[in-house]
């Protein structure tokens, strides 16, 4: 693909967020409303949605742009011994449904990121959320992929272009990290 053709699907991506708007403002709700309540976001995913967990739990607990207070939010792929051992264990499809099941209490949100929406331990940590009576949000592209339906809350990215849902799903990150500036500042 070409640069003009990459930045064309990026900007197109970009703009048919208003088409999910709706889901967009419940999301950022249930993520304010989560830590207003003292609770605390377990956010995971997978390769470079892993990377943006990672960069969304950092921006909570350290800061996005103005100084609070450190924010409850935990990276569930950022702990690689904890990662081989359940994925030894129990298999990969594991590695973040066995957290939920050992970090979560009532009013936790679980936060998953998924360009497809296909992978199998995104599929176990959305059961096992429900399965804990834990509410959801999921960061999907592509459709949504089989975590279609499987979320409290779903932002399904109106793109087939997996960077594009990446990027999409890192600037709605910032928005979300913008809202909890101004709820907790």
């Amino acid at each position: 693909m070409t640069f003009e053709a990459s930045l064309a699907e990026s900007v197109r991506t970009l703009h048919a967020l208003a088409e999910i708007r709706p889901a967009i403002d419940r999301a950022g709700q249930m993520i304010v409303d989560t830590l207003r309540h003292d609770k605390k976001l377990l956010i995971c995913g997978n390769g470079g949605s892993a990377a943006e967990a990672a960069h969304f739990a950092t921006e909570l607990v350290g800061r996005y742009q103005k100084n609070r207070s450190a924010l409850p939010a935990i990276a569930l792929s950022s702990d690689g011994s904890l990662l081989t051992c359940i994925g030894n264990d129990y298999g990969f499809e594991q590695v973040f449904a066995r957290q939920i099941a050992g970090l979560a209490h009532p009013g936790d949100l679980v936060v998953v990121l998924s360009s497809s929406g296909n992978s199998g331990n995104i599929l176990a940590a959305l059961h096992e959320a429900r399965t804990q009576n834990i509410a959801s949000l999921a960061f999907l592209g592509r459709g949504g992929g089989k975590a279609k339906g499987l979320a409290t809350c779903e932002l399904i990215i109106p793109s087939q272009s997996g960077a594009a849902c990446q990027e999409a799903h890192l600037f709605l990150i910032h928005h979300f990290c913008e809202l909890i500036d101004a709820a907790f500042t």
